[in-house]
């Protein structure tokens, strides 16, 4: 059963703890009234008001994750519509005492408020015998409630019974469904119901929360502790209610940080900001030394990693939201270093950091060797932290701030301090510059192993400026169009590249050693790549093969069949062909040639197919299409 847990001492100390013995947290502090809800005010809010002015609905679609107080809020609903004392005799949301149905129905056993579980009564079956019974009135009650747990569960024949029903249920009858997956529950369902999203409960409530209730149990506990049991929550009132049982059962009635990261498997946070610390200076070193301290001590790979992306999240949240270092789940070392960090790291780094972090929880956690796994991906995190962002790149270009001979060893451009900064494409890789116009990451050949390295380049015509060594290279072959690309396809009978070239490419400009293209919709993302290496082989110097986001011509392929369409077109008025046309049906134009003027149209140079179509002899034959 979905319920949360309310903060009133009142709600327990009923007989039901002294016949059962010791009653968990969850059970004994569960919410018994409207004012006992934590975090749910916008329904509460919108509940009293429909309750004064009496628009009470005949149905109520309840949603939210585990343990916020799904099932708890429909008891107290049914408890709120049945409300009678010696006093008031109206549905209300004001439970200050106990009314003559309030404790049968928040034990779950009054006659009159029927529970069911539809993750184990999923059938047409069970909803016919609702259906059946909604007809007679309630026995002592005002109202017959129906209450509908994990109503995403129903099969669609007991969601298409139950719609009449819902729709026009009789007056003295009420439903109360609760789903943890709203996505599932049928629209039709969804629009005879009001809806109320539950929120997950907010950490620092739930600290103060749980700080209430060990002191109603007199368990001493620190800050820390609650703060970790809090987070593990993840907004479960619930959940966190039963890490705290079991922190208790472990600290012996006293619960402290370590015995609480112990029991989560949790890193301690200040060695994880230490970890963060290093991370971002870059220092793999005492990074791994900081890691490798941790995991001897026994925590969890993954939750190091986990516990470094929660920071790095909270430190960018701190860069805009400085307030949000008031929050009461948060430690005092991660508020003060937080603030630090937000002040101090610009804001490409903390998402470039994030997304490394993201993908290498995903690695990690299917890896075989998880601490192997965690250690690579904190060294690709300190290893990227010293490297520029694309616009700090860019601006160091346009700036003009780089060395004309950098380190072939390493690929690094010294930037305008004078630190290190690796090549994009590593050895071999250059960047060129257009004043005036945006970057754009281009293709270029000539890195280490032979194949494509990336160059950083500008969209627009200038003569690129290239970083390290500059050699002239002299054009051995001419190449001023993709005619000409594809005569040298042809000589080196490279026809998987001729047809692409003429078919996938649409050149949007062409100089020496420098091309342009568009590519068509179905060409493979790798041919820029390959172009580079081709022509570097047909025309013995170095190309950069760009993708541009202009048109650019048509391909050789459209050229054609335009041209083709065209005559077509053209023959089609001519009246013979029209005259031919009409008199074999069926037939169909082909192909259309230009006969010189001097020369004689021959008769025998076409003939008529099995269905008519008008095609060359074969002593004519095919132009190459390609």
């Amino acid at each position: 059963m979905d319920d949360q847990t309310g903060s009133n001492q009142s709600v327990h100390g009923n007989s039901g703890e002294s016949q059962s013995g010791y009653r968990v947290l969850a059970r004994k502090y569960r919410p018994r009234d409207f004012t006992d809800l934590i975090g749910q005010a916008p329904m509460v809010r919108t509940l009293t008001n429909a309750f004064e002015t009496g628009r009470i609905a005949q149905a109520w679609m309840l949603t939210g994750v585990r343990g916020v107080g799904k099932t708890t809020t429909a008891r107290i609903l049914a408890r709120a519509l049945n409300y009678k004392t010696d006093t008031i005799e109206r549905p209300t949301v004001d439970l200050n005492e106990l009314g003559e149905h309030c404790q049968a129905i928040m034990d779950g056993r009054h006659v009159d408020v029927i529970e069911m579980d539809a993750a184990s009564h999923t059938g047409i079956d069970d909803i016919r015998d609702i259906i059946e019974q909604v007809r007679y009135r309630p026995v002592s009650a005002r109202y017959k409630v129906y209450i509908i747990d994990e109503v995403h569960m129903l099969s669609n024949q007991a969601f298409n019974g139950l719609l009449k029903t819902l729709e026009e249920p009789p007056s003295h009858v009420k439903f109360i469904f609760a789903t943890t997956e709203i996505r599932k529950v049928p629209i039709t369902v969804l629009s005879r119901c009001q809806r109320f999203d539950l929120r997950r409960i907010e950490t620092s409530t739930l600290v103060d929360h749980f700080r209430s209730i060990a002191g109603k149990e007199n368990v001493e506990i620190d800050d820390e502790s609650l703060a970790m049991l809090a987070r593990a929550a993840e907004g479960s009132v619930r959940d966190g209610l039963s890490l705290m049982d079991q922190a208790i059962a472990h600290g012996g009635g006293k619960v402290d940080a370590e015995t609480v990261r112990s029991m989560l498997g949790l890193a301690d946070r200040s060695r994880i900001v230490g970890l963060f610390d290093r991370l971002m200076a870059g220092d793999v070193a005492s990074a791994l030394a900081n890691y490798r301290d941790q995991y001897d001590s026994g925590a969890n790979p993954v939750v190091v990693l986990n516990d470094l992306a929660d920071l790095t999240h909270l430190v960018t949240r701190l860069k805009f939201v400085p307030e949000a270092a008031e929050d009461g789940s948060l430690t005092e070392i991660e508020r003060t270093s937080g603030a630090e960090f937000a002040a101090r790291l610009s804001t490409p780094l903390l998402s470039r950091t994030w997304q490394m972090l993201l993908k290498g929880i995903a690695e990690t956690e299917t890896a075989a060797r998880q601490s192997a796994s965690a250690e690579m991906v904190i060294i690709r995190i300190a290893h990227a932290a010293s490297l520029p962002s694309p616009e700090e790149a860019a601006r160091i270009i346009a700036k003009g701030e780089f060395s004309s001979a950098p380190n072939p060893g390493n690929g690094a451009v010294p930037n305008g301090n004078g630190a290190g900064m690796a090549s994009p494409g590593g050895p071999g890789a250059s960047m060129s510059h257009d004043p005036g116009s945006a970057p754009r990451m281009m293709a270029a050949g000539g890195g280490r192993d032979g194949g494509p390295v990336m160059h950083l380049a500008h969209s627009g015509e200038p003569q690129p400026q290239t970083v390290g060594r500059i050699e002239e290279q002299v054009e051995t072959v001419p190449v001023r169009s993709i005619e000409d690309m594809m005569a040298l396809a042809d000589m080196y009978r490279d026809i998987q590249a001729k047809i692409q070239l003429r078919t996938m490419v649409r050149l949007v400009r062409i100089e020496p050693g420098r091309v342009e293209i568009n590519l068509t919709d179905d060409a493979n993302p790798t041919l820029p790549g390959e172009l580079i290496k081709k022509l570097a082989d047909w025309t013995g110097r170095k190309w950069t093969v760009a993708l541009s986001r202009e048109p650019g011509q048509p391909t050789i392929a459209e050229t054609e069949n335009a041209k083709r369409e065209a005559l077509v077109s053209d023959a089609r008025q001519d009246p013979d062909v029209a005259a031919i046309l009409k008199h074999f049906p069926g037939a169909r134009i082909t192909d259309v040639r230009i006969i010189a003027d001097e020369e004689e149209f021959a008769p025998e140079s076409v003939s008529e197919s099995a269905d008519g179509d008008i095609l060359p002899r074969d002593d004519e034959g095919f132009d190459d299409p390609f």
